[in-house]
């Protein structure tokens, strides 16, 4: 968290807009749930100060990575900005391409891996489970 973002935070409670550079929150990274391949991972909202409704990040795949099979308490999308892959959900499988978006529902088994020559780059949003009271 930057100074200025923390002084705001300190003084008026949540600030009215963040605006993020992707190019702050990149990384190089293992694929979640499973750990198949690399990946180039842009956590944009993790620079967003708490409390946050949801989660919005960017990610490619690297040829051959893949999200591992994983089964989720929520909904959550899948938004292919370039490349090619195929989109695993409770058994049935779908290709994806770019301008392609895949929604996942709450309970569901789901993966995602990368096909082609090229990059399968995402963005993911999904919600944050509610505070504990």
């Amino acid at each position: 968290m930057t100074a200025l973002l923390a002084i705001m935070l300190a003084g008026a409670g949540a600030p009215a807009m963040v605006v993020i550079d992707e190019a702050a929150t990149v990384r190089e990274e293992a694929p979640p749930h499973g750990a198949i391949g690399l990946s180039t991972a842009w956590r944009i909202s993790d620079a967003v100060p708490a409390p946050r409704s949801f989660e919005f990040r960017k990610r490619a795949l690297h040829v051959g990575a893949a999200i591992g099979i994983h089964a989720i308490d929520h909904d959550e999308i899948y938004y292919v900005v370039s490349g090619t892959g195929v989109v695993h959900s409770d058994g049935e499988e779908k290709a994806l391409k770019a301008g392609t978006a895949a929604w996942l529902y709450k309970g569901a088994k789901v993966g995602i891996r990368q096909t082609g020559d090229e990059e399968l780059v995402l963005i993911i949003a999904y919600p944050n489970k509610a505070p504990a009271p």
